[in-house]
């Protein structure tokens, strides 16, 4: 950095400029404001002609200021438009001139092919980003200038879509969309739905609906939805119902919107313990990417009365100050047994019950998808069961035979393995064992593989795998650990 002014207040640049203030200077350039509230970029010849060099501008929109036997070149921003370091500018007021800004950056972007910017001069007049030669300890990448600007001033980058609307929460997301793409950044899929937050129960529906609509019509739409395909190795039938009922919803919304559908339904997975119904959640909810919040028995659970439904009540709330987001309710039979069983020590059960009732449909309205288990779905209380609760009821049952291939050949297809394996003798032998199990074995014929100095899983260390998975049913018998007893005693 310079550390002084190359012209001071009255001084005049040119025939017409007449210099107000110094506003900011770096190695090779300087700043001003100009009687006539406009501001000026004051360079020295080096630095012009590396922008002139790169094709970021030609040399003869500035005028030449010849001061002694060192050449300036100097441009004028003229009324309405910006000019200036991206550190030293103001957020924007306008969703016009954060448009501007997004559309000079995507252009220069272009042209220096993504090289870093750095921290650059914005001249608006030009629709370019000047890089300058400051050695700044805080550069920023492309991605973070516009999330730097948007936010005012937080190191943010617009790919984090999520934390750059959270900063910038007084813009529109409509607008914020429409500005990340002008830039040239991805948007999120589901970008749309940040739009619609804590407080959307008291809207109209027409008001929502309209809001939505305005907000997605910047939102990509995948036509072939190539990427947004949800893979469920193993699982077909979940895998399909979730691309259906779930992606295709969130990824698609216009034309599901406008047959009055916003958001998908909340869904019961139940079964016998060892099915797949948690792996199949826990891919789906790493799939969507969305904030994830558990209901479970170690997240809730209290001895004492009432603190329990609070404890329910308050990741309720979590979820929908950050919806989108989803709730996973894990063993829901803990909480959502029928009422008439419980007799009169149940009470807070029912109360447990009734917090359910009445925060589900305001998540499901709040844009929170809702996600359960259960391995006993006759205890679970028919009010929970019945349709706008969750209107997906699906049984899960132990794997087949062509599932245990799926899932076996999918695991394999990320390891070193001989390819002459015997997947078929291996899926009699998982057949009707739980999908963790399949899991265990490639990951201890794995294991074995690097133990015996192989280069890829063969099918002797496969055999060996299986060998050490317990007896169907559970009924290995463990080895006590304690005093021995002598019965000569």
């Amino acid at each position: 950095m310079t550390s002084s002014f190359w012209f001071k207040k009255g001084d005049r640049v040119g025939d017409e400029v007449e210099i107000s203030s110094t506003v900011s200077c770096g190695l090779d350039w300087q700043t001003y404001a100009t009687a006539g509230d406009s501001q000026l970029l004051v360079v020295k010849e080096p630095l012009i002609n590396k922008w002139a060099d790169a094709g970021l501008l030609e040399k003869d929109v500035f005028l030449k200021l010849q001061m002694g036997e060192e050449a300036f070149f100097a441009i004028r921003s003229g009324y309405g438009y910006t000019l200036g370091p991206v550190d030293g500018l103001n957020q924007p007021e306008r969703k016009e001139d954060a448009l501007s800004f997004a559309i000079s950056l995507k252009a220069t972007r272009e042209i220096l092919e993504d090289q870093p910017l750095g921290n650059p001069i914005f001249v608006e007049r030009l629709s370019r980003f000047l890089p300058t030669d400051d050695d700044r300890l805080n550069e920023l990448s492309n991605d973070e200038v516009l999330g730097f600007w948007l936010s005012g001033g937080v190191k943010v980058s617009v790919l984090n879509f999520r934390k750059l609307h959270s900063l910038c929460w007084r813009i529109p997301v409509s607008d914020l969309v429409d500005v990340v793409a002008a830039g040239g950044f991805e948007v999120p899929k589901d970008a749309h739905l940040l739009g619609s937050n804590r407080g959307s129960v008291a809207k109209s529906r027409t008001a929502r609906t309209d809001e939505a609509t305005n907000s997605v019509e910047a939102t990509p739409q995948n036509s072939d939805n190539k990427s947004a395909e949800f893979r469920l190795p193993g699982r077909p039938f979940l895998e399909e119902f979730f691309n259906e009922h779930v992606i295709d919803i969130i990824y698609n919304p216009r034309k599901y919107q406008a047959v009055g559908i916003e958001f998908p339904s909340a869904v019961i997975l139940h079964g016998p313990p060892g099915c797949g119904k948690t792996f199949a959640v826990e891919k789906l909810s790493e799939f969507i990417g969305w904030p994830c919040y558990s209901i479970d028995s170690n997240s809730v659970g209290s001895p004492y009365i009432h603190e329990t439904s609070k404890k329910i009540s308050e990741i309720f709330d979590r979820a929908i100050d950050s919806a989108p987001s989803i709730v996973v309710i894990d063993e829901m039979e803990a909480f959502l047994a029928s009422r008439q069983s419980a007799g009169s020590s149940g009470s807070h059960r029912i109360e447990e019950v009734a917090e359910f009732l009445r925060r589900i449909p305001e998540a499901i309205e709040n844009r929170v998808l809702i996600l359960a288990m259960t391995n006993m779905i006759e205890a679970i209380d028919p009010a929970i069961l019945r349709r706008g609760r969750f209107d997906h009821i699906l049984e899960v049952g132990m794997p087949s035979k062509e599932e245990v291939i799926a899932l076996v050949s999918d695991l394999l297809a990320n390891i070193p393995h001989d390819p002459a394996l015997d997947i078929e003798k291996l899926s009699k032998i998982m057949e009707g064992r739980p999908l963790s199990d399949c899991a265990f074995v490639i990951r201890e014929a794995a294991r074995l593989t690097a133990k015996h100095g192989k280069s890829r899983v063969d099918e002797e260390c496969l055999t060996e795998a299986t060998h050490s998975l317990p007896p169907e049913g559970g009924g290995e018998k463990t080895r006590s650990i304690g005093f021995i007893w002598d019965e000569k005693e």
